[in-house]
């Protein structure tokens, strides 16, 4: 019996890439470059998490995570995604959705965004359902996870 959708996302997913493409048609961009760095993870009891952020991301001179520049603090929060909550899957519609109880973005805490979602063999595809704002642009994100543990 073919497991459900449910059943295939349980585990660790290493980020693969990460694109954005303009709804005006302009170039898609990778906002965390070419080689971002990331893990989403979903568990049997209903709770996801996902961390995203650029691979050369540079210290805080003095150390001290609350004692940062604000130059500091900025190109942290300009690097880094990080969201958690419960997620929901429709297996009829194969359809999954990610519910922010806790978000880097304090804009998404308490939203329920909807994916799209794909899953061949060991990579998991995720996009967003409807455009998104960002960077000034209204996008549409494309990412993709290798099954953590594989090569």
């Amino acid at each position: 019996m073919k497991p459900t959708l449910r059943e295939q996302l349980i585990g660790a997913w290493k980020l693969v890439s990460y694109v954005e493409q303009p709804v005006d048609g302009s170039e898609p961009f990778h906002p965390f470059g070419e080689e971002p760095q990331g893990i989403i993870m979903y568990t049997p009891d209903g709770y996801m998490s996902a961390q995203l952020c650029r691979q050369d991301r540079v210290p805080f001179a003095s150390g001290d995570w609350f004692k940062g520049t604000a130059a500091e603090y900025e190109a942290e929060a300009n690097s880094y995604i990080a969201y958690t909550g419960p997620f929901q899957v429709d297996e009829e519609k194969q359809s999954l959705t990610h519910s922010m109880f806790i978000s880097l973005f304090p804009n998404w805490i308490g939203q329920t965004q909807p994916r799209v979602v794909k899953i061949e063999g060991d990579i998991l595809s995720l996009s967003t359902a409807s455009p998104i704002n960002s960077g000034g642009k209204l996008v549409n994100s494309y990412l993709r996870w290798q099954r953590a543990g594989v090569n």
